[in-house]
């Protein structure tokens, strides 16, 4: 029992306000005797807030508030924070409810005769905390503002005098920081800008406003301030830089959360928590969104992508990745956030209470969840061992995750599910605590080397279909991961790269919470330093480094990795030498040490009277050298078999040892050169086919070898097959060659209906690219989540085609709406790239825009005044956010570095310089106008009113 329950079932009930306060005084003195009164007060005042969710309007539940601070048990001052702080919530803003509450909090001042300090402001209250609660006033008057207007209820009157009476209780502003004083004056200004304000109102806030601006000083220091304040909760508002409807749009969320799942290992993905939790940091400063609203657009963007990705038979393995991040890792994700939050002038406690009171209106969205709960549990698993588990539903899940990460408490949990408790137990959580374990500790002792790999594979699929635990078995894997790597325990770390190489899922979950980049830079550096002479066993020994190699060339691969720079510590690691095996197979091209292995192995694997690989061979050769002489050595005996200078049936023994444990790991690099020889030699190469065939259907080559190897297999052999290819084929039949590639794939067995055919030649790559773009634009327009993957568009064609193909379809798409095509230029521009990939900011601000500029010139007036609209929307908007961005990584990371390519103050001093020079031009000079007549763009760039 909580006081929120205890006053849900009073209401409920029936029971008076009077006998309520009197519950309520014998539950604290039995239960919260040591509790603080401040504690004990906000915990009265939210338990019946909470309720007028339910019941807007209720005079009951205004009854009990009365009764509360009459009886002493409620001071006035809590009761208007918590008041204050629960009406940013949208659940909250009906008329009726606001203007009740307003009245008593007015009310109840007036009757007391007291003033302002000591009745509605605590003594002692600090004017920094005094000056937060008044910003939630001015948007509780900025709301009044929005709502339908009632005949009983004057809210814009009630609440314009409870700020004015906030504001007497301000006398001395000259102790708050700067970033405080700018987030005030910017709101204040907003306010201002209200036509329908009282002149009493307008002359106080006026007033508040002068003496702020007396605080920050001359221009110089108000920029300043400008780029270093902390919530810019006015920003845009009444300007074009925001849209009127960015506090209801996913498009920019959708934007974001998908890329955080396109490019989950890598940097900035959802397991690099700092730099995921920077990029919700700077988008927060960019939207200006107030922290309820700012939750309901992430948690609602999650679970629209999550519902959409559901398809028409049921869920997909899209669906399963999408609930293991909203369930398993976005509450952590924004448990993190609250932390760097802070920095933005906003307790963590109003945080706090920000998503308490946003989360029911989240989770009363039945038109997702029902769609999410409707197909069950996601992904494929063993029947066997789950045919008896009943699915849970989203919301008990969810909420079960954002309560363990500390998001929410118990009571508040309770006004949603109160069975909660009883009905849902997550499974592996069970299973640990009968164990008497927690978690991490389970999944270690469930991961042990003596675990068979049937057991191994069951506890994954478990895993896989609770979401709750995947940060607990990411835990134990990078621990066991880490651990292994130092202590040079190749037992182990083969046992964990097995695992994360044959089942995806281990490595999905692995991939939401782990920073997958560490770990592979772990492996190489493993790879690297490993010294077979001091082993017992080689054999063994070289068996599980080959498991770590095909783990790092699964994983780079999978997750697009062969450009990232890895490092352990300030170590620099490089798998070039994986991308270039298979590569450089020429004997006159390899190293001295790989000449004289080459012999070595040569004689070993294909000399009639060779005994085998000894254990000597082993010890003398790395790792790193066998993956390079394998090709060589293939080339080397299939030339000699052409030649006739050896039997087949020794060239296929010879093979045979790369069919093993000990060898089938440097198999990629082999049949790289297998497909580039056979394509060299126009087809016409018939050892080389037999040996690719042999290689690829066996049962024994790893199934990561296969997927390597799968696409340039289909692409060597397309079907069908071009009529000059299959003369050179001549009778060979490289159908099977085929079906192994497609099923490593996960495609359907080759017939008439899913052949693979090459494309047309008419169609163009960046065509391709422009059909990604506009089926973004018609995901916004349809309100549906937005995905572009613009490291796909980039793959398709280079970045200046890229922005160009980008902005001719926003600027047609603006002609009709600006606010959709605004934000994907946005998120296009400013989203963090990866390593060693074009920076797009500075390559469409310096290159892109100037023929964009030059174009508009010749455009009729009309559209040239559109086309000036958008773009100067894009400018301000990306550079805005460009700005945030680098100041979130600032922050939150303690990172200074540019990760758009270049200093935001220094592109955006280039682009000014820019744009005065072309001012001859219409377009550049009505860009550069409209630019310096925005000022909250000024402020933050005061470059450009240099150049006025």
């Amino acid at each position: 029992m909580s006081l929120s329950e205890l006053t849900r079932n009073a209401f409920q009930s029936g029971i008076s306000a009077r006998k309520w306060i009197g519950l309520c005084k014998l539950f604290i003195s039995k239960n919260l005797s040591h509790s603080g009164a401040h504690s004990v007060e906000t915990d009265i005042s939210n338990s019946v807030l909470v309720l007028f969710r339910n019941y807007p309007g209720d005079p009951a539940l205004q009854a009990y508030l009365k009764q509360a601070i009459e009886d002493g048990v409620l001071s006035l001052a809590t009761f208007l924070t918590t008041f204050l702080a629960a009406a940013q919530s949208p659940d909250l803003r009906n008329t009726a409810t606001l203007d009740m509450l307003c009245r008593v909090v007015l009310d109840h001042h007036y009757a007391s005769g007291m003033p302002t300090i000591g009745s509605l402001v605590s003594y002692g209250e600090p004017t920094s905390r005094l000056l937060n609660t008044i910003q939630n006033a001015m948007t509780l008057l900025r709301t009044a503002y929005t709502l339908p207007e009632s005949n009983f209820h004057q809210l814009t009157t009630s609440a314009a005098e409870l700020l004015i009476l906030l504001l007497s209780c301000v006398t001395d502003v000259s102790q708050i920081s700067t970033a405080q004083a700018m987030a005030n004056f910017l709101d204040t200004t907003a306010l201002l800008q209200i036509p329908r304000l009282t002149p009493g109102t307008r002359q106080v806030l006026e007033s508040f406003a002068f003496s702020l601006s007396l605080l920050l000083g001359d221009a110089k220091v108000a920029r300043e301030a400008q780029i270093m304040h902390t919530f810019q909760l006015a920003f845009g508002k009444g300007d074009t830089i925001l849209g009127s409807s960015s506090e209801t749009d996913i498009v920019t969320c959708t934007l974001m959360l998908n890329h955080l799942i396109f490019n989950r290992a890598s940097e900035f993905g959802p397991g690099d928590g700092p730099h995921a939790v920077a990029i919700l940091v700077a988008l927060l400063r960019w939207s200006s969104w107030a922290p309820a609203t700012f939750y309901s657009q992430i948690i609602i963007s999650a679970m629209t992508c999550l519902a959409q990705s559901i398809g028409p038979a049921g869920p997909t393995r899209a669906s399963s990745i999408w609930k293991a991040f909203t369930i398993g890792r976005l509450p952590h994700l924004l448990a993190m956030f609250q932390k760097s939050a802070q920095s933005e002038g906003i307790a963590e406690a109003d945080w706090h209470t920000a998503l308490q009171f946003s989360l029911p209106a989240i989770l009363h969205r039945t038109d997702l969840i029902e769609r999410i709960d409707s197909v069950g549990q996601t992904g494929s698993s063993d029947a066997a061992s789950e045919k008896s588990v009943m699915p849970h539903s989203f919301t008990s899940e969810f909420l079960y995750q954002m309560l363990h990460v500390g998001l929410v408490e118990q009571p508040v949990v309770a006004t949603i599910n109160p069975n909660l408790p009883n009905d849902f137990h997550p499974r592996v959580a069970s299973e640990a605590h009968e164990a008497s374990l927690d978690l991490p500790g389970y999944f270690e002792v469930k991961l042990s080397p003596d675990a068979s790999p049937e057991d191994i594979e069951v506890l994954l699929f478990r895993a896989w279909r609770d979401p709750c635990c995947h940060a607990a078995f990411a835990e134990a894997v990078v621990k066991r991961f880490t651990s292994s790597t130092k202590n040079v325990d190749t037992e182990n770390l083969s046992l964990v790269c097995k695992m994360l190489c044959k089942h995806e899922m281990a490595l999905d979950m692995l991939s939401l919470h782990a920073k997958i980049t560490d770990l592979v830079a772990h492996a190489l550096a493993f790879v690297e330093d490993y010294d077979c002479e001091t082993v017992g066993d080689p054999q063994t020994a070289v068996t599980h480094v080959g498991d770590v190699v095909l783990f790092v060339e699964a994983t780079i691969a999978r997750f697009n990795l062969a450009t990232h720079a890895f490092t352990v510590g300030d170590r620099h690691l490089s798998a070039e030498f994986l991308r270039t095996a298979g590569l450089g197979h020429r004997q006159d091209a390899l190293k001295d040490e790989d000449l004289s292995a080459i012999n070595s192995w040569t004689k070993a694997l294909f000399d009639p009277g060779s005994e085998g690989i000894e254990d000597t061979i082993l010890r003398a050769t790395h790792p790193k050298v066998l993956l390079r002489i394998a090709p060589a050595l293939f080339s080397h005996a299939i030339n000699q078999c052409i030649e006739q200078k050896m039997d087949k049936e020794v060239l296929t023994n010879g093979i045979s040892y790369f069919l093993g444990p000990l060898l089938n790991w440097t198999l990629a690099g082999v049949i790289r050169f297998l497909l580039s020889e056979i394509q060299r030699r126009g087809y016409k190469a018939p050892v080389h086919l037999e040996v690719l065939k042999t290689l690829l259907t066996s049962p024994s080559c790893p199934p990561a070898v296969v997927s390597l190897s799968a696409p340039l297999t289909l692409r060597t052999f397309p079907d069908p097959i071009p009529q000059y290819s299959q003369r050179g084929l001549g009778t060979f039949d490289p159908k099977p060659i085929r079906q192994a590639a497609r099923q490593a794939l996960g495609l359907p067995a080759e017939d008439s209906q899913t052949a693979l055919t090459m494309g047309s030649s008419n169609t163009h790559w960046h065509d391709q690219a422009r059909q990604l773009v506009k089926n973004a634009l018609g995901a916004a327009r349809s309100g549906r989540a937005v995905a572009l993957d613009t490291d796909r568009c980039l793959l398709l064609c280079p970045p200046t085609q890229f922005l160009t193909t980008l902005f001719y379809e926003l600027c047609l798409a603006a002609t009709m709406e600006m606010e959709a095509p605004r934000r994907i230029a946005t998120f296009v521009l400013t989203t963090p790239r990866p390593p060693r990939s074009p920076p797009l900011l500075p390559i469409f601000l310096h290159l892109v825009l100037p023929s964009l500029v030059a174009s508009a010139d010749g455009l009729a007036a009309a559209e040239q005044t559109l086309r000036v609209e958008f773009l100067v929307l894009v400018i301000s908007s990306a550079l805005t956010a460009a700005l945030h961005l680098e100041w979130a990584m600032l922050t939150t990371c303690g990172e200074e570095r540019y990760v758009l390519g270049q200093s935001v103050t220094s592109m955006a001093r280039r682009l000014a310089g820019d744009l005065k020079r072309r001012g001859n031009g219409p377009t550049a000079a009505m860009i550069l106008q409209r630019l310096t007549a925005m000022q909250p763009f000024v402020a933050n760039f005061p470059t450009f009113a240099a150049e006025v």
